[in-house]
């Protein structure tokens, strides 16, 4: 069974989210200090992280910046208890996978536990489509998963590039928010709200689109989702 890693200084916190894990069978072990959890994670390797932003030491955006800075791409799903969109922005820019906001329910953690979980496993299962990609001033390669715009290299944290592919693959055709968090995230209930979707288009048209306030290639179609025009 997945081994996870939960680095959060609420001791009554953890301590539930360590019985609820346990209870589904995972291996768990817990840190209360970000620099504890950075080493246990560098040493242990779990599968997943489970990150508190706010905690003594290194806060959880530096654990998860030095993670990826030594090559450690363990799927992490960061907790925050503010409702600020830009903990959760700067969380993924720093290499996050996913997130859940304080207060949560039991359910809604343990299925995205099982979706990056799902996510991971599969991660090199999927058959290759190694075809370069265009639109507008954008280049894609799959297969070095680079981005450039007007030829310069674009900075994409591996969800958003995971998103931009499947917008791009889908030609044109809409894609609803549910379809991109079962295909991006591996969601089994799309019924949990979530604004994963929304932020992460919202970054890669700051950082793709001339406008992004009048985004050209990475519409919204009201009520539906997104798709991607050429």
């Amino acid at each position: 069974m997945s081994r996870i890693l939960i680095v959060e200084d609420n001791e009554d916190l953890a301590f539930g989210l360590r019985t609820a894990l346990e209870f589904e069978g995972y291996t768990v072990d817990v840190a209360g200090e970000g620099d504890e959890g950075l080493e246990l994670a560098q040493s242990w390797r779990p599968d997943l992280v489970v990150l508190d932003l706010m905690l003594p030491g290194i806060d959880g955006y530096a654990v998860v910046r030095q993670l990826r800075r030594g090559g450690l791409h363990i799927p992490v799903l960061i907790l925050t208890a503010r409702g600020e969109e830009s903990d959760v922005v700067m969380g993924f820019d720093c290499g996050a996978d996913d997130y859940v906001t304080k207060p949560f329910s039991t359910v809604e953690l343990l299925a995205r536990v099982r979706a990056l979980l799902r996510r991971a496993a599969s991660a090199g299962a999927a058959p290759a489509r190694h075809a370069k990609e265009r639109f507008g001033n954008i280049d894609v390669d799959p297969t070095t998963r680079i981005v450039r715009r007007d030829g310069d290299l674009v900075e994409l944290t591996p969800k958003e590039f995971d998103l931009l592919l499947a917008l791009v693959r889908r030609r044109g055709a809409v894609a609803t928010r549910a379809d991109l968090l079962r295909e991006v995230w591996q969601y089994e209930n799309v019924n949990v709200l979530t604004r994963t979707v929304d932020i992460h288009v919202a970054e890669l048209r700051r950082k793709l689109e001339d406008d992004p306030s009048n985004p050209r290639h990475i519409l919204t179609v009201r009520k539906v989702g997104y798709r991607l025009q050429t």
